[in-house]
């Protein structure tokens, strides 16, 4: 009799084995992101334990609100960036993977946390800027100064703004126009106070191009 042949678990255990590895690989080639990303999941399970009652106080006080920003501005502008409102980590894992992950890969960790912080911060003190004004003049109601106000999303859509550089044209433009329409009709149609944010992230991401310039024409290395 022939024996039986054991290539066929092997050859999967080798196909599985590859594709850890360059997992592991393009983990190791953004740690920013993936480090921020693992602190999120932490946060969103802490979060989950919470009541609904004592997790809308928690985020709160790390809301980068009006109220929150005028009392510690430093503290709040840091804790809000490692917090998710909805408890949904998944679809940021997504979207780190596909926009940040990248951009940290091409740009370098170091200028990727540039535009990070650039687009958080900015983007933040604009929209609540704008919010201050608008209650100080009677347009919103001051209860608005202590709204609750956590997440990475700023910072997301100033990368996935800068991200626009590493596009090759003709499809740079397309990508740039995807863009501003993403996140140009929400600002329009609904005209909150978070839209302005998210389309002032964007135009932040846009006027990182001095840090990127030395990147440009770099391609981004392939997992080996």
């Amino acid at each position: 009799m022939t024996p039986s042949s054991p290539a066929p678990p092997a050859r999967h255990r080798t196909t599985v084995g590859s594709w850890l590895d360059s997992a592991g690989s393009w983990i190791r080639s953004a740690p920013g992101t993936y480090i921020w990303l693992a602190a999120l999941f932490v946060t969103t399970v802490i979060i989950h334990q919470m009541s609904p009652d004592f997790e809308e106080d928690f985020l709160r006080q790390r809301s980068t609100n009006i109220h929150e920003l005028t009392e510690d501005p430093v503290r709040v502008l840091f804790a809000s960036a490692f917090w998710i409102d909805g408890g949904h980590w998944l679809p940021y894992a997504f979207l780190y993977t596909v926009f940040h992950a990248p951009a940290e890969r091409w740009l370098g960790t170091l200028r990727w946390l540039a535009v990070v912080l650039l687009a958080h911060v900015l983007a933040t003190l604009a929209s609540e800027g704008v919010l201050a004004w608008a209650i100080r003049h009677g347009h919103v109601a001051p209860s608005a100064a202590d709204t609750l106000d956590v997440g990475v999303s700023y910072a997301l859509a100033g990368v996935v703004a800068v991200l626009t550089y590493h596009v090759p044209p003709p499809w740079r433009f397309v990508y740039l126009f995807a863009v501003l329409v993403i996140y140009g009709i929400p600002l329009i149609t609904g005209r909150s106070f978070t839209d302005l944010g998210h389309f002032t992230a964007v135009l932040i991401g846009l006027a990182c191009y001095p840090l990127i310039r030395s990147r440009q024409g770099t391609k981004t290395p392939v997992p080996q």
